[in-house]
């Protein structure tokens, strides 16, 4: 019996490429203390203090713990996102990356697919506290699938601006700007609060916000609303984050 030595070059079929890469990024997102802190441990300290106490402050039972959700999804698609880009920029990881058999092309996909991944995993154990805790929501079957639409677009929309941000500006910088829009959009971009909550001036200007949008959509398939030019705005900031990702982003420092 002989044995075959002789190399056999070739790479992994691009698939399998991009879910090794999506299971690394997720991985290290999920050990990343600071981002798990943004990505779960302070959404669900606000769902569970909400759930509580915050029918003392007029909070709806029924559409606070959507808007925890939207909340969730922002942290983890831009702030988590434009932080790890940052540095991976910074330190090299890209361009190390780019000459291995991952293309351009792999290692985005790979960077959506575990944002994905993670996006889901916090509206399931968001969605589990908050069940457990009396949440009833009044589903619409059309209003949730326009949700799931709405999502999906500012997830997109998200992601570009952070991978945008990442691009253009030094990770330490990144770090500070990221936090500070985390912060900025969270308290006053509609996610967490309803439109109602604010003044009338307002309440166009942040429902144009894809941040506005997210979440009232989001409440609206909470409390049985039916508001499909939601996703329209959603779909219109994704286009235009696309766009301007594909001119910001820069994979070399």
């Amino acid at each position: 019996m002989s044995l075959d030595l002789s190399p056999r070059s070739g790479v992994a079929p691009q698939g399998r490429r991009v879910l090794r890469h999506a299971a690394l990024e997720a991985s290290l997102l999920l050990r990343n203390g600071e981002q798990l802190l943004l990505s779960l441990v302070i959404p669900l300290g606000l769902l569970v203090a909400g759930m509580l106490w915050g029918g003392r402050f007029g909070l709806d039972a029924r559409a606070f713990p959507a808007s925890v959700i939207a909340l969730a999804l922002w942290s983890t698609s831009f702030t988590s996102l434009a932080i790890n880009t940052a540095f991976e920029r910074r330190n090299g990881v890209l361009e190390r990356l780019a000459a291995t058999p991952l293309t351009r092309t792999d290692l985005v996909a790979g960077k959506a697919l575990a944002t994905t991944a993670i996006a889901l995993g916090q509206v399931a154990v968001i969605a589990a506290v908050a069940f457990a805790l009396g949440w009833r929501p009044e589903a619409n079957p059309g209003q949730v699938a326009l949700a799931v639409l709405a999502s999906v677009f500012s997830l997109v929309t998200f992601a570009c601006f952070a991978l945008a941000l990442a691009g253009r500006l030094r990770a330490e910088a990144t770090l500070a700007v990221a936090n500070l829009i985390y912060l900025l959009v969270a308290a006053g971009g509609a996610l967490v609060l309803p439109l109602a909550a604010y003044p009338d001036a307002l309440r166009l200007p942040l429902l144009l916000l894809p941040s506005g949008a997210l979440g009232e959509s989001l409440r609206a398939a909470a409390t049985g609303g039916f508001q499909p030019f939601l996703v329209v705005i959603s779909a219109a900031w994704a286009a235009l984050a696309l766009a301007v990702a594909r001119k910001a982003f820069r994979w070399t420092s």
